[in-house]
């Protein structure tokens, strides 16, 4: 992740009252193209974010490094594909068929995504969306695409969401905000809008790029442990491309 100063600032500021503190690890089992994959065993990690906060967060993690802060005592489970990785946090147990039944139409409660997505191949069509809506500089990669037929014309929105907060954008990284019963970045993957709003970021990675992306949303009385949960994503996004 590119240095720039807005991203340096969004760090510094965070950081200030951050301490390197352990929190529990919780190993999540996962589902994907080569089947199951059993919840990985771990020892307490160390992050750097709020001492407060951390009394009520647990890493949650598929192993590899993958893995994001979500409240104690919730469920997890991960999906994986030959160009992208989700994983899921919820107050709910979570698995393979809850993600994908045929009627099914999103989570509806709290829940803290985090999504992997390669910018070439399969994962494409999906990063190129958020490369169309809040990165100005890919969109003539994206228009390219469309013109050569390797994306549908008519599906690419040009455009933020109108809805959406965008906090802080840079040409690669934005953090955002989609409102209450709003459709945006919060809502375009596995999160359907509710009456909380979706806090996120999402990042770009390499000469692809590629597309980490994080959803937090929780509830009200835990809403407060949101920055801390992208806080510890950005950290660990900036040390491992330092």
């Amino acid at each position: 992740m590119r240095n720039s100063p807005a991203v340096l600032v969004l760090l510094y500021s965070s950081a200030l009252f951050a301490h390197t503190v352990r929190v529990p690890f919780v190993g999540c089992a996962q589902d994907g193209q080569a089947g199951p994959v059993p919840a990985p065993k771990g020892t307490d990690e160390l992050v750097r974010i709020d001492a407060r906060a951390a009394h009520k967060l647990a890493f949650y993690t598929t192993g590899r490094g993958f893995g994001v802060l979500a409240p104690r005592g919730w469920f997890c489970f991960g999906n994986y594909g030959s160009s992208s990785n989700e994983l899921f946090a919820s107050p709910r147990p979570i698995k393979a068929g809850d993600l994908f039944p045929p009627d099914w139409s999103g989570i509806e409660g709290p829940a803290v995504e985090l999504d992997a997505t390669e910018g070439g191949g399969s994962g494409t069509a999906m990063v190129a969306e958020v490369w169309a809506r809040v990165f100005p500089a890919y969109r003539p990669l994206v228009q390219g695409l469309i013109n050569s037929g390797d994306l549908q014309a008519g599906l690419y929105i040009f455009a933020p969401y109108p809805n959406d907060k965008l906090i802080v954008q840079t040409a690669r990284l934005v953090q955002f905000q989609t409102p209450p019963h709003s459709e945006g970045l919060g809502t375009m993957s596995r999160l359907k809008a509710n009456d909380d709003p979706v806090d996120g970021v999402a990042i770009l990675e390499g000469p692809t790029p590629n597309l980490p992306m994080l959803r937090v949303r929780l509830p009200l009385k835990q809403r407060d442990l949101a920055p801390a949960i992208i806080q510890q994503l950005l950290l660990r996004q900036r040390s491992d491309t330092r």
